[in-house]
């Protein structure tokens, strides 16, 4: 389960870091931005839970 959050992390970034340097994506930059906060969320929750 930490390996899946910590790939999404480094993709959500990945998108974030694209949308940011390509002038046209600044769109993928932002929904790359609300999906990294959304799994560091979901990832904070679940080890809190301590479920998987």
């Amino acid at each position: 389960m930490t390996t899946l959050i910590i790939v999404l992390l480094v993709l959500w970034a990945v998108f974030a870091v694209v949308g940011f340097v390509v002038e046209g994506l600044l769109w993928l930059a932002f929904i790359g931005l609300i999906l990294l906060v959304a799994t560091v969320a979901w990832g904070w929750l679940k080890r809190r839970t301590g479920r998987d």
